[in-house]
């Protein structure tokens, strides 16, 4: 990643070695669980949060997340009200936002993509989704 947001380096350490740090935001807590542990496993850095509110007041203190992943249903905020308020700040929009559903409602995914989403998934999330995101990544 040649071009880091923001201003440069708080992240101390070696110079392209720093880690991809995904947000996770799910309110199901085995959800959470298992996204958590497959990015993990593919060795990203993971902050996880069981809410759209937490993950924006997340947002606006660590300037350091290169990817958000969120399930579009949630109470209070939904995934798909997050990906509004993140595609609409000039701070935050250029970080991708992957949305997550169990539910395959063509007319959702078509939403979350048009609003600015760069994949959709469906639940249960598999290895090959997170490979996925590495491709994602790199692009």
């Amino acid at each position: 990643m040649s071009s880091p947001r923001g201003g440069g380096g708080k992240e101390g350490g070696g110079e392209g070695e720093r880690q991809i740090h995904v947000l996770a935001v799910d309110d199901s807590c085995v959800d959470r669980a298992v996204i958590v542990g497959l990015l993990r496993s593919s060795k990203y850095r993971v902050t996880a949060v069981d809410s759209a509110k937490k993950a924006l007041e997340l947002l606006g203190t660590e300037p350091n997340v290169d990817m958000i992943i969120t399930d579009y249903s949630m109470p209070e905020m939904t995934g798909y009200e997050l990906l509004k308020s993140v595609k609409e700040s000039p701070t935050l929009k250029e970080i991708p936002v992957v949305m997550m559903s169990s539910e395959n409602d063509p007319s959702k995914i078509n939403r979350c993509l048009e609003e600015g989403a760069v994949e959709f998934l469906l639940k249960p999330v598999k290895p090959s989704d997170v490979s996925l995101l590495s491709a994602l990544m790199r692009s």
